[in-house]
């Protein structure tokens, strides 16, 4: 039984070396039969690999210090040589390799004391790659990149002025202050004066403004050279509480309050006006008198001239009486003198004074026209103001033992009819001797 099972296990062992050795001839067979060669799969180029295009050593966050330099070299699980790279959206002096996609940078220090390039500021920046030959082929990705500077930069309050101002009572100060970030933005700014301010505006946060308006009592009597100094304080803190302070030395000069003055000077041009129409209402009473007399005596004269001349005739008339008549006749016109000096005698100083009112009138109007305004804003307001109240004065000293009626009667336009009328400018013109 045992030499049976003995037997059965070679032959067994036999049958088995033989379907091994039938099967290598038939592989050996085959493999000489093929006509497409036989390629290893471990040694097959990446296009030739059936896998979506990727990055496979992106960094997604560059750190950089100033003056450093980055070289990094990105890889892809294809074959390079049939790719390109671009960036989109870099920061300056970012460039890549489109070629083999080596990553440089340098940070130059110019860079961000231009103002190109700003620190503790994250960039993000777009990068691409993609097949020459497939369009469809294509990775687009991004990463960030931030620099860091480990030299603290003061951070400055600059206003948009000198340091020195000089202005006028009733003009505008106005600016704006301004401030130059260094490693640590300013966040608040506080202000400070010198001596208490109205009606400004509070100066918070950069580039905020700064605008008064200083009164025209600002500076006082006492302040010596009409001026008034005032400093104007800017501090600006950090979230570190870094303070740093800017000051603006306003010099204010005493000026001419304008809009007072322009009060002032209608409020004395209107007395005058008043007092011009009060003057020409008394000469045209004045005038009206010397006018009434002089028709009277002009009457008194006439019927005289016509009784002497009558008389004159009839005394050579051939009857005896009418004869006598004519003698007696001029006798009664000599006697008329004496009833007109009597009833309508001359008014001499009427006339004088009339003639001493309209003098005044034409002087006041000429200064009133000599001294009136020029421009919006006319400097010399003040002088013309203190021109038109002394000629008032000396005028109403003048004019003192003439008594001013008031224009009960008559208005404005009446009066000035009158007064301009040809016949009283004939009558009181000057004549030639």
């Amino acid at each position: 039984m045992r030499e049976l099972n003995f037997c059965i296990r070679q032959t067994s062992l036999l049958i088995v070396l033989v379907a091994a050795l039938g099967l290598d001839s038939v592989a050996q067979e085959r493999t000489v039969s093929d006509t497409i060669p036989y390629v290893d799969s471990l040694h097959l180029p990446y296009d030739s690999v059936d896998a979506p295009l990727r990055i496979k050593n992106l960094n997604p966050y560059f750190t950089l210090h100033v003056d450093s330099t980055l070289n990094y070299k990105l890889e892809i699980n294809k074959d390079e040589r049939h790719y390109y790279w671009f960036l989109r959206n870099s920061p300056v002096g970012l460039r890549i390799n489109k070629d083999n996609g080596q990553l440089t940078f340098k940070a130059d220090k110019s860079l961000f004391l231009s103002g190109k390039l700003k620190f503790d500021t994250e960039y993000r920046v777009n990068i691409g790659v993609q097949s020459l030959n497939d369009p469809s082929q294509r990775v687009d990705t991004s990463f960030s990149i931030l620099f860091y500077n480990t030299d603290i930069i003061q951070s400055k309050v600059k206003p948009t002025v000198s340091s020195t101002l000089i202005v006028d009572e009733g003009d505008t100060v106005s600016f704006k202050v301004q401030c130059e970030h260094g490693s640590f933005p300013i966040d608040n700014i506080t202000f400070f004066a010198n001596m208490p301010l109205k009606n400004f505006t509070l100066v918070k946060k950069c580039d905020d403004d700064f605008i008064w308006s200083p009164p025209f009592d600002f500076v006082k009597d006492s302040d010596s050279g009409k001026v008034r100094v005032l400093l104007l304080s800017f501090v600006g803190t950090n979230k570190f509480n870094i303070r740093d302070t800017a000051v603006v030395r306003v010099i204010v000069r005493d000026a001419l309050n304008y809009p007072l003055a322009r009060q002032e000077y209608d409020l004395q041009r209107s007395i005058i006006n008043t007092y011009l129409l009060q003057l020409k209402y008394t000469f045209v009473q004045l005038d009206r008198r010397v006018k009434k007399v002089k028709n009277t005596r002009t009457t008194f004269d006439i019927t005289g001239s016509s009784t002497a001349l009558t008389g004159s005739i009839l005394s050579t008339s051939t009857n005896e009486g009418t004869k006598k008549a004519g003698q007696v006749m001029p006798s009664v016109g000599v006697s008329l003198v004496p009833i007109k000096e009597a009833v309508a005698p001359q008014k001499v100083f009427d006339q004088n004074q009339a003639s001493t009112v309209r003098a005044a009138i034409k002087r006041l109007e000429y200064m009133m026209q000599d001294n009136s305004l020029v421009g919006e804003r006319d400097p010399d307001i003040t002088k013309k103001t203190a021109k038109l109240k002394d000629e008032l004065k000396q005028i109403q000293i003048q004019l003192i033992d003439v008594p001013i009626e008031m224009t009960a009667n008559m208005t404005e336009e009446e009066l000035n009819e009158y007064f301009n009328s040809p016949r009283v400018n004939k009558k009181y013109r000057l004549k030639k001797n």
